[in-house]
């Protein structure tokens, strides 16, 4: 048999995947590497900016054929709309659930950060009646890139646009952040907090 179609083919499905979930993991890591705390809340976050995004979507009626243009540029301003509603989440749960437990036994956050995370999913299950909700593909096509017949058919490598705006994005983002740590003021006060809380306060910086 052969393997190298079928294995092009996952690759470009772990890339696609592993994109989404690497954005994820930046904002685990980066919480735990400053402050030591696994913010459990953080997917349900993410949950609630996905689904702000997809009832922004229906709400201006966007479909795949609105034109490539009018498409990428409504995604832009609903992904940047998306992003302020789960900020604002962010710095709510932050107000309510961590602030209050900083300096208590390393348990109480944990615990808080789980209950969270029950109430995010909750709160949307509920709103959202907690059933499937299908939505068209915005960006459509798709690109062959292997055509092999094989003994149990025929079998076709295929790349979609949106598994390439995927990639491209995720690297996009993940360039824009890695300058942001290593340029800016901001993201050296970050670094400095990672390595040595207690220093980063005594030198002046917000922790």
């Amino acid at each position: 048999m052969d393997w190298f179609p079928y294995f092009c083919q996952q690759l470009i499905n772990g890339l696609t995947l592993g994109s989404i979930y690497g954005l994820i993991a930046i904002g685990y890591t980066m919480v735990y590497g400053i402050i030591g705390m696994i913010n459990f809340a953080h997917g349900d976050v993410f949950m609630v900016g996905s689904v702000a995004a997809f009832l922004m979507v229906l709400w201006i009626g966007l479909t795949g054929t609105s034109g490539l243009f009018i498409i990428i540029v409504a995604l832009l301003i609903v992904a940047a709309l998306a992003m302020m509603v789960a900020a604002a989440y962010n710095w709510t749960i932050e107000r309510l659930a961590y602030r209050p437990l900083r300096g208590s036994f390393r348990l109480a956050p944990l615990i808080s950060a789980i209950g969270m995370s029950i109430v995010l999913q909750e709160f949307v299950r509920i709103n959202q009646e907690g059933r499937p909700k299908p939505i068209k593909a915005l960006i459509t096509g798709e690109h062959d890139l292997i055509h092999r017949v094989t003994e149990n058919g025929e079998f076709i490598v295929r790349l979609t646009n949106m598994q390439i705006l995927i990639i491209v994005s995720t690297f996009a983002l993940m360039t824009i952040f890695t300058m942001l740590i290593q340029k800016t003021a901001l993201g050296r006060a970050q670094r400095a907090c990672e390595q040595d809380i207690k220093m980063a306060s005594l030198l002046g910086i917000n922790v």
